[in-house]
């Protein structure tokens, strides 16, 4: 299958996920006329479609390939624990007036930071392609990318990921919010370490070379 088209599965997938994790938000802010009241939360919600739609040609998978850490697996489980709870938590403080910021500007921020994470975290998909998989897994013909932004950071995904969760958190004014996003930090840096034994086993002093030139997650800081 070409890499620019879906695979069904995949489609299904994200399709579902992107309802329940709608579908939850707008659930905690009481329904679809109360959450889309406000044009920050219509905002978002048409990023996560788009990012979605985008998605869907990034030719990310799931594929264990040809290695594979299962160790790792339970990553995955955490990470759909805090995606859930990050999906109605925020909308429902943020209905209630439960340990929220004030005032408009924090909503937009949420929403700009939001939409650059979403960015971040898709970009490097479409660079790795069929390469860049779900679980931490080698895949067939795996080469080691160390240019554009990988010759930076080396895991531009996962801070796209905490940008956009912290945004998402910040468009619905949520303390807690910004909590459940900083918690993603345990699950990802243990995902970071596993990848990066697998990878350093796979690809040696080209790996370890790479890593003494590069961050983790942000430059002069990890």
């Amino acid at each position: 299958m070409d890499q620019s088209t879906p695979s069904p599965r995949m489609a299904l997938f994200a399709v579902l996920g992107t309802l329940v994790y709608l579908g939850l938000a707008v659930l905690g802010w009481g329904g679809l006329a109360a959450f889309f009241a406000h044009p920050a939360r219509t905002a978002v919600a048409a990023i996560t479609v788009a990012l979605t739609a985008a998605s869907l040609f990034s030719g990310g998978n799931i594929s264990p390939g040809e290695r594979e850490d299962r160790g790792n697996r339970w990553v995955l489980a955490a990470f759909t624990v805090l995606g859930l709870l990050g999906a109605y938590v925020p909308a429902w403080t943020d209905r209630t007036e439960l340990w929220t910021l004030d005032g408009d500007t924090v909503r937009w921020l949420g929403v700009a930071l939001f939409a650059l994470g979403g960015a971040l975290r898709l970009w490097p998909v479409f660079v790795l392609g069929r390469r860049f998989s779900g679980l931490v897994a080698i895949q067939p013909g795996h080469e080691l990318v160390t240019t554009g932004i990988y010759g930076v950071i080396r895991h531009p995904s996962y801070l796209g990921l905490l940008v956009g969760a912290l945004g998402w958190g910040l468009a619905f004014r949520s303390g807690i919010g910004m909590i459940l996003a900083l918690l993603n930090l345990l699950p990802l840096l243990a995902r970071i370490r596993a990848e990066e034994r697998l990878l350093a086993d796979q690809f040696g002093a080209e790996y370890e070379a790479y890593r003494g030139r590069t961050w983790r997650l942000v430059p002069g800081l990890y």
